[in-house]
């Protein structure tokens, strides 16, 4: 952020990510990011809970917002001149209306995940801000950490420049364990969802966004059955599906939140690329940082290449092994806050995070049928 840019953001939502990890990651940009003036939740009480950790984490007291006083409101928030962008972390069909309410008054926009809890309305609020706002120099970004974490794109490049050969199949594989005593489930809006697909449509466009960032060319068509196997997880917890990219490779996406148990979790885990002269894997790990002597999550990408003779032969595999620290979300905000000041690197682009949807979407529906992933998004 630049130094003379002395306009403020806001978060907009006082839920769990955003206390554990939308503010610890503002502490760790520092003078990257803007100063966090005001914070908003429906409640008073979670308001001033946000604010009370933003003290200590970031040593400065931001305003309160909260409904029920028309003064210290959303509207007289969004009304300040003194902020210019907001994070907005709220329940996922809240989210949508207030995205537009923002840029309809002027702010810069970073909105967790998924861009809407469908095609159809993602693809109308992305319209609308191509028509209204975006040409009124308003960015707005989705916060989809997984697009932006160093691990899987240290991957999407180690395909590009050709390491493991031409991309044949995948396989991208994600179970959860959720119980009914989890912090997440316990989530009110997420208890009761009003939106499709539950978790999957929460949880699942990770891995969604984790494959368009790997993967050299868009994934197509899918078909795919989704179950429900624990009733707290209504109306879904479990997708199964084949998917195919438009260079002719096709691989499986697995994505189920009913694991019987939490050991279930790390079986088999994980994504996996194979190629025409090796393959590569990436799975979250654990590291042990010997100068603070604590494990730390990283993402590990591991290669298996090998190079061809002159007759086409294929020579001893040479394994690399790349470990990222899990750090998305603070390199989200990273970006997001550099396209405001006109360095835009692409990262959390609301087109992309809508193709993250359509693979739910399309998961949820398919029934076995082939779906058409671009007709899904541009018939919406």
């Amino acid at each position: 952020m630049s130094a003379s840019n002395t306009a403020g953001t806001a978060i907009l939502g006082a839920g769990l990510f955003a206390k554990e990890a939308h503010l610890p990651a503002l502490q760790t940009l520092g003078p990257l990011a803007p100063k966090l003036k005001a914070v908003y939740s429906r409640s008073e009480k979670s308001a001033r809970q946000l604010a009370a950790q933003a003290t200590t984490l970031l040593n400065t007291t931001p305003d309160v917002y909260f409904d029920g006083n028309p003064s210290l409101n959303l509207d007289a928030l969004l009304a300040r001149s003194d902020i210019s962008s907001v994070i907005i972390i709220l329940p996922i069909t809240q989210q949508p209306s207030i995205v537009l309410k923002a840029l309809a008054a002027g702010k810069h926009v970073l909105s967790e995940k998924p861009v809407a809890p469908d095609v159809a309305s993602g693809a109308k609020s992305i319209a609308q801000y191509e028509a209204h706002y975006k040409p009124k120099g308003l960015v707005w970004r989705i916060a989809e950490n997984f697009e932006a974490e160093p691990g899987f794109i240290a991957a999407g490049r180690a395909i590009a420049a050709g390491k493991i050969g031409k991309l044949t199949f995948f396989s991208s594989r994600t179970v959860n364990f959720i119980g009914k005593d989890s912090k997440w489930y316990k989530t009110p809006w997420r208890t009761v969802p009003d939106y499709q697909g539950g978790f999957l449509l929460d949880g699942g466009v990770h891995s969604a966004a984790a494959l368009r960032v790997i993967l050299p060319s868009a994934m197509t068509h899918l078909s795919g059955f989704a179950s429900l196997n624990k009733e707290w997880l209504a109306p879904h917890d479990t997708i199964n599906t084949i998917i195919k990219n438009a260079d002719g490779s096709h691989g499986i996406y697995e994505l189920s939140f009913a694991a019987p148990s939490p050991s279930r979790s790390d079986a088999g885990r994980g994504i996996v690329i194979t190629g025409t002269d090796g393959w590569l894997q990436v799975q979250q790990t654990l590291t042990r940082d010997l100068i603070h002597n604590v494990e730390k999550p990283v993402f590990r990408v591991t290669i298996m290449s090998a190079t061809r003779d002159a007759n086409g032969v294929l020579g001893p595999e040479v394994e690399e092994v790349i470990d990222e620290p899990v750090r998305g979300v603070e390199l989200e905000q990273a970006s997001f806050f550099a396209a405001l000041d006109g360095k835009d690197d692409g990262l959390g682009s609301p087109l992309g995070a809508l193709k993250d949807v359509a693979i739910i979407e399309a998961a949820l529906t398919s029934g076995g049928e082939l779906i058409d992933l671009e007709k899904l998004i541009s018939q919406s």
